[in-house]
């Protein structure tokens, strides 16, 4: 009997848990397409993270939104928005701005500077240490923990 209820409450706790988790992964405000977005209004308050392909099939712009799909709970900590942008004919103000050739994956601190270029997907735990090496990211850790 208690194996029984062992497997009746592991389910039911692993159906809840995947049940939650694709509304974290397809949570609008993590990812935004590139040609609605304005760097200016994230400045301060968010790390944008612009992921350029010249099309949505790229193996490597797939490759990478699997990456960042896997642990979004990560990127939501830090802070990061994802801009997405896979039509170079569409000549988006971001891609103009940043100039991609094909696959590029660009990470925009909170004051706006370019911190990362990287040609190749990066997982999440990569860009989540480069993203902890940032001073306002130390400083964001610093203040958590006196709070607590």
């Amino acid at each position: 009997m208690k194996n029984v209820l062992s497997f009746a409450i592991a389910a039911l706790f692993a159906t809840t848990l995947a049940a939650q988790e694709p509304a974290i992964a397809d949570d609008p405000t993590l990812f935004i397409p590139a040609d609605s977005a304005d760097l200016n209004e994230f400045a301060w308050k968010y790390r944008p993270l612009v992921v350029f392909a010249d099309t949505p099939n790229d193996p490597r712009f797939v490759t990478q939104m699997q990456l960042l799909r896997a642990l979004p709970q990560e990127l939501i900590t830090r802070d990061v928005v994802i801009l997405t942008d896979t039509d170079p004919a569409a000549k988006s103000p971001l891609r103009e701005k940043l100039r991609p050739r094909g696959f590029m994956l660009v990470l925009i601190a909170k004051d706006g500077t370019v911190y990362l270029r990287k040609p190749f997907p990066w997982d999440v735990r990569e860009l989540s240490r480069s993203i902890d090496k940032l001073p306002l990211r130390q400083q964001e850790i610093r203040e958590r923990r006196t709070t607590e």
